[in-house]
């Protein structure tokens, strides 16, 4: 206890001393959520015909500088869809990193598609362009198609997810896929607000993903967004999201296999009131994070701070113990002392239903998941 009594007291001075339990990052209402939620459910259109969805698209696309949002269920089926419209198909391969949540790599199986797993830099905590280089070693261009010479496969995408909010190394990473002719899709569940360079993660490949789950930085209890500036790829993935049913004044109509992805009204309600409060949420949240660098540099733990260049919204913040035993009691204690912490997901590879999957040298992801633990984030406002 005393080891990491220091830290807990730090929390507890920045999340609340009497607090029995201070959870990792709790959602925050303190705009026009019920004023929005009152006018959706006064106009009866509570499902996803309604105002309320079109405006959240738009404010989301206005706020990552991207020309087309699409606003589905939840960060998940946003990616799947973003695979399918980007034209990955059954038995492809697609690229991604394995330190990355389940839903990544579930993502790329609801198409079919086998993912291979690649490393991850440790200042970014992202795909490592060196280990996409690596992988692009074994593939050709035949006929324009970027295929996978042990197998034969296509590479139908390559899927950089922005970890923690943590910007990764994009712009190697597209600039790699466009000597392949390859699509980017890019997994920025984590990181809306964040920016490389000034644009916005989720806007630098083909299309990009954000998540609005109950733990995000804004949140509408569920929900996602798909963002991209080709016309053609919003046009298909909205209409997919429908159930891929043909417009008509009464007939039911479909052209394609569809899915029922359309966020529903109510939820993009509570989208809009978020959206209109996002920027105060990260400047807070920004806050917090130089509080736990100061704090942190006269520790022995090792705190990450945003990438060269980035701008971080800092969703989680994440440090590093020395061994896999400090992480292992740092957990231990404090979660059993009313502070919430979690380590790294499981390393994607390791998961039973996909450890057959391939993969290449992953000594940074190894690393990372040994020593990694994230602390309490929620905006303090």
């Amino acid at each position: 206890m005393e080891k990491f009594q220091s830290v807990i007291d730090k929390v507890r001075e920045l999340y609340g001393k009497d607090r029995d339990f201070i959870p990792l990052h709790e959602p925050l209402f303190i705009g026009n959520e019920k004023k929005y939620l009152n006018e959706c459910i006064d106009s009866t259109f509570v499902s996803y015909v309604g105002e309320f969805v079109g405006r959240f698209e738009q404010m989301v696309a206005n706020y990552t500088g991207s020309k087309h949002a699409i606003a589905v269920v939840n960060g998940t089926s946003a990616l799947h869809l973003a695979l399918v419209t980007s034209g990955v198909q059954q038995n492809d391969i697609v690229v991604t990193q394995a330190l990355s949540f389940a839903a990544t790599a579930n993502g790329i199986m609801y198409t079919g598609a086998e993912p291979y797993f690649i490393d991850v830099d440790r200042h970014t905590l992202g795909m490592s362009p060196d280990a996409l280089r690596t992988f692009l070693n074994d593939v050709k261009l035949i006929d324009g198609t970027a295929t996978y010479v042990p197998t034969g496969q296509k590479v139908g995408a390559i899927v950089p997810m922005h970890t923690f909010g943590f910007p990764c190394e994009i712009e190697a990473i597209v600039e790699l896929a466009n000597e392949y002719n390859i699509p980017i899709v890019e997994d920025s569940a984590e990181s809306l607000g964040s920016t490389k360079n000034g644009k916005h993660t989720g806007t630098f490949g083909k299309m990009g993903i954000y998540s609005f789950n109950g733990n995000k930085s804004i949140t509408c209890g569920g929900g996602g967004m798909i963002v991209t500036d080709d016309a053609a790829l919003a046009a298909r993935a909205k209409h997919l999201s429908t159930q891929a049913k043909v417009p008509h004044k009464w007939e039911y109509q479909h052209d394609h296999v569809g899915y029922n992805y359309r966020c529903p009204n109510i939820n993009a309600a509570i989208g809009c009131a978020q959206m209109e409060t996002i920027e105060s949420f990260i400047e807070d949240k920004r806050k917090t994070a130089a509080r736990y660098a100061d704090f942190f540099r006269n520790e022995k733990i090792e705190y990450l701070t945003e990438p060269e260049n980035c701008r971080s919204n800092y969703w989680l913040n994440s440090i590093l113990l020395q061994t896999v035993e400090d992480r292992n009691a740092f957990l231990e204690t404090t979660n059993s002392n009313g502070v919430m912490t979690r380590p790294a997901w499981t390393l994607l590879h390791r998961l039973e239903y996909i450890k057959d999957a391939k993969h290449g040298n992953l000594e940074n992801s190894i690393f990372i998941e040994q020593r990694l633990v994230n602390i309490p984030s929620s905006v303090r406002v």
